[in-house]
């Protein structure tokens, strides 16, 4: 056994019904005394309720999916303009991601409170969006210094979000197995996560209101990302990033649609993953393991249901063989991708 693996410098808070609490001690011990708020006009009231008593220099509202440049820039203008020395991010991944962009040319520390199982909080991995092309990167700058865990504050994501966002983590599990910087500690990491996923999600669906489920998926999907940060971005993600930027598709739902076609794509190549990761899912196989979690969470099942136009398989295709990481377990040919890609148009069944 031989392998580098970096542990990233963050504090993770994790208690359900203590993010007030938890967010004024992390203020407290940056010495901060202008912090600027990010939160999207969806989480305007919960922002205003936890960050009561804190010193607030400005509250920013103006968030958008995949972070477009322009958007960032008005953020940096508005955190500069205010003389912002802390950035506080409370909302899902898109929230997580213009609070990084500020970040990564200003060098403000974040405190992130997730509402979501998005996990950008814990990867130093920023994303802009600009002519309709994603670009992504990796910089310590953007890793926010903690991460403030309150299950509590997911209760009002709605099943329907909370599936395609908990199968978003999952799928930072599954990518991680095989990933260009894999190891076995963050292999470790992606198959507990995994494990936790699977059991939470469903009872999420099933009993919304109740925290334990909710608290299973928000560890589950901590230690997805935390794999994903140290892994790197395999195959599946190099897709997402494509279509999302492309076709300015929803981010999480466009995950659980890719997931069980990138799985089936590269899992017979990588007979001891998909066992390890079949074990997690409690199941004969992995395939079959996540085809029935998709089942009882009724996931999103098509990218034409999510308004990606079936003349942009081939432009897509072309595009993520160019962005493939090298080592993907099965060769990234164009013509395999092209029948990947349009499997998820149609919602076929990978198996």
């Amino acid at each position: 056994m031989r392998f580098v693996h970096d542990i990233l410098p963050q504090r993770v808070r994790f208690a359900s019904g203590a993010a007030t609490e938890s967010l004024a001690a992390e203020i407290a011990l940056l010495g901060s005394e202008r912090v600027m708020i990010i939160a999207g006009p969806a989480e305007k009231d919960l922002a205003e309720r936890i960050t009561a008593g804190l010193p607030v220099a400005v509250r920013h509202d103006d968030v958008a999916m995949h972070v477009p440049v322009e958007v960032a820039e008005r953020a940096r203008a508005v955190a500069a303009s205010h003389e912002a020395d802390a950035l506080v991010s409370i909302g899902g991944g898109s929230t997580t991601g213009l609070a990084k962009a500020v970040a990564l040319s200003t060098g403000l520390p974040i405190v992130a409170v997730p509402t979501t199982y998005a996990g950008s909080e814990a990867t130093p991995v920023w994303g802009l969006t600009e002519g309709a092309v994603k670009t992504t990167g990796t910089d310590p700058r953007v890793l926010p210094r903690t991460i403030v865990y309150d299950a509590a504050l997911t209760l009002s994501l709605p099943v329907e979000l909370s599936v395609a966002s908990g199968l978003n983590a999952l799928a930072h599990c599954v990518d991680s197995l095989w990933a260009p910087r894999t190891d076995p500690l963050n292999q470790a990491l992606a198959l507990e996560g995994a494990r936790a996923l699977n059991a939470g999600l469903p009872q999420v669906v099933a009993q919304p209101g109740a925290l334990e489920g909710r608290e299973q998926a928000l560890y589950g999907a901590y230690l997805a990302a935390a794999a994903f940060a140290s892994a790197g971005s395999g195959l599946h993600h190099k897709i997402c990033h494509v279509l999302g930027g492309m076709f300015n598709l929803p981010h999480a739902q466009t995950h659980a649609v890719v997931l069980p076609h990138v799985l089936a794509f590269n899992a017979p190549f990588v007979p001891e993953a998909e066992r390890r990761l079949a074990v997690a899912l409690d199941a004969p196989t992995a395939r079959e393991g996540l085809a029935r979690l998709r089942d009882r969470l009724h996931a999103p099942r098509s990218l034409r249901d999510l308004g990606m136009p079936r003349d942009g398989i081939g432009k897509a295709a072309e595009a993520v063989v160019a962005a493939a990481p090298a080592g993907n377990p099965r060769p990234v040919a164009p013509q395999a991708v092209t029948a990947l890609i349009e499997s998820a148009w149609e919602g076929a069944d990978p198996r």
